[in-house]
């Protein structure tokens, strides 16, 4: 079989393109055999060798698959927002080879019963590696801890709160202290919810143009503090979610340099766009947190771009739309952006303000070490593969989504960047035009 077809193989051979390892190393590919689900070779050791089917990749990027550490699949859940099966498809369209799915379920995973459930869902109708995120405290409720120990036997490869936070600084604590007693990461979204209350925006010019109720950065900023000072205490792994704020970053660099053990993430939409987003009351953009000013903006960029912020999460979210047709303040935040990402990406590339190999480190890289797996291409390697065009454009709207959220941020404009071929074992879980 020969140009851009592929179905499910003993082996595969990639051509053309070039290869970008996740480390920051680029070069051109002039071929990548994939064997029995693992890199089997690469560059002139694979020119000659025999394969099943040939992909030809000339004018794509090869890269390690996405490795998105924020994602709601709706499942278990009662349907009508998504399920496994639909945002998985769509993770894959996007790139994404692996997701880590959100604790916030109906019910909640906080029980080995219910993570058994989504990996089972998982097995039988994902095309793509999902791994769960425990709940942190039974119900999500910041009160009383789950059986962490249990949950990590089961499956999950960390434990949070979800967007929820832990109003209780003394359970907070105890939920540290406990998990680095087993040695497990805990992922918290930092929000002291006293300060939030009921803010849906930043709390800046926009917010008080339009007589929206803000939140302000000292709501991320005091939680991130508090947050440290108690990972220092307990020695915990501790993963700040989707950051928004530039002191948030400011304040990681710091801890590290003092040796605590801190790791973060930030969204791909906080990346790109500012408050100014909501000026339309765009219902899209309640977010939580909230999109906030252009320097908070350029200082998240910076920390992606050295090394402070370890990855970039899509913080997929899908409603139905009854949940965003509503007053601003009546809407339910999030967006449905998995398929997005990628392309939301390639406009900072092309903007100058990240470069490639910077953006899919991101992707790749520096989310999977968050969980203590790998995201490269050597020889031997899992065949986790995404193969995207940069140079191609697709226009996102309801006929072409694939999450049961069509709230994505851009709607009906073109998007460069269009994966190809989505590998997860050497198996396609995506195979686009």
């Amino acid at each position: 079989m020969s140009g851009n077809e592929h179905s499910s193989g003993a082996s595969l051979k990639i051509i053309g393109g070039r290869l970008l390892n996740g480390h920051g190393g680029e070069t051109e590919n002039r071929a990548l055999l994939v064997r029995n689900g693992r890199i089997a070779g690469e560059g002139a050791a694979a020119v000659n060798a025999d394969a099943d089917q040939t992909y030809n990749a000339e004018g794509c990027v090869i890269a390690p698959g996405f490795v998105d550490l924020c994602c709601n699949l709706r499942e278990p859940g009662n349907g009508q927002k998504g399920n496994i099966v639909s945002e998985t498809r769509a993770a894959a369209r996007g790139g994404f080879t692996t997701v880590c799915a959100s604790p916030e379920t109906s019910p909640v995973n906080d029980s080995r019963a219910v993570t058994h459930l989504i990996r089972d869902g998982a097995a039988t109708n994902s095309p793509v590696r999902v791994f769960p995120v425990g709940a942190v405290t039974r119900g999500l409720e910041g009160e009383m801890l789950s059986d962490m120990e249990g949950l990590s036997a089961a499956g999950c490869v960390a434990l949070g709160n979800g967007s929820r936070g832990v109003r209780n600084a003394r359970i907070l604590r105890r939920c540290m202290a406990y998990a680095q007693t087993f040695g497990l990461t805990v992922m918290f979204r930092p929000e002291n919810q006293s300060l939030a209350a009921d803010g849906y925006a930043h709390d800046g010019l926009v917010t008080a143009r339009l007589g929206l109720l803000g939140i302000p950065e000292v709501a991320e900023t005091a939680s991130v503090m508090e947050m440290l000072l108690l990972a220092e205490e307990t020695g915990v792994r501790l993963h700040l979610s989707q950051l928004s704020c530039g002191r948030s970053v400011e304040m990681i660099a710091d801890a590290r340099s003092r040796g605590i053990a801190v790791t973060a993430d930030v969204a791909m939409h906080q990346l790109v766009f500012t408050e100014d987003a909501l000026a339309g009351f765009d219902s899209r953009f309640h977010l939580r947190p909230p999109l906030r000013s252009e320097a908070d903006r350029k200082a998240l960029i910076a920390g992606v771009r050295e090394g402070v912020i370890d990855a970039i999460v899509s913080q997929h979210l899908p409603h139905d739309s009854a949940a965003k047709q509503a007053p601003l303040p009546a809407t339910e935040p999030g967006l449905s952006s998995v398929e997005s990402v990628l392309s939301l990406g390639l406009m900072l590339v092309q903007r100058g303000e990240l470069k490639l190999v910077e953006l899919v480190r991101g992707l790749t890289t520096g989310p999977a070490s968050v969980i203590g797996r790998t995201a490269t291409i050597s020889n031997n390697d899992v065949a986790d593969l995404c193969v995207f065009d940069p140079a191609a454009y697709w226009t996102a709207d309801r006929h072409s989504l694939i999450s049961a959220g069509c709230h994505a941020p851009v709607l009906n404009q073109p998007l460069p960047g269009v994966v190809r071929l989505t590998l997860v074992e050497g198996q396609a879980a995506w195979a686009g035009a």
